[in-house]
C-alpha cells in the first residue's frame, strides 16, 4: 500500500489532538476511496449520456422559450434582434 504525507494547519492539528482515538489515516483513506468512486461514477458512460441528454434538453427549452418571445415582438424589432444575434455569432466565429 502507498504512503501519503500531507500537511495540516496548526488550528486543525490542535483540534484533532483532542481526539486521541481519531484515526486520521483511516479517515483520509476512506475519503479518497469515496472520491474515487464518485469520479468513476461521473466518468461512466451512463453518466456522460445523462449529461449530454440534460444539456440538449436545456438547449431545446431555451430555444423554445426564445422562439415564443420572438413571436411576441413586432416584425421590425424581431429583425433587429436577430440581426444583432447574427452579428455577434459571426464575430464569435472570427475569433476562433
Amino acid at each position: 500500500m502507498a504512503t501519503i504525507t500531507f500537511a495540516i494547519d496548526e488550528k486543525l492539528e490542535k483540534g484533532i489532538a483532542k481526539f486521541s482515538w481519531l484515526n486520521l489515516s483511516e479517515i483520509v483513506r476512506l475519503e479518497l476511496l469515496r472520491r474515487q468512486a464518485l469520479l468513476n461514477k461521473f466518468n461512466s458512460k451512463e453518466e456522460q449520456e445523462l449529461i449530454r441528454w440534460s444539456v440538449e434538453l436545456g438547449r431545446k427549452a431555451k430555444k423554445g422559450r426564445f422562439d415564443r418571445l420572438l413571436d411576441k415582438l413586432s416584425p421590425q424589432k424581431r429583425e433587429e434582434i436577430l440581426s444583432i444575434i447574427k452579428k455577434r455569432k459571426n464575430e464569435g466565429d472570427s475569433h476562433r
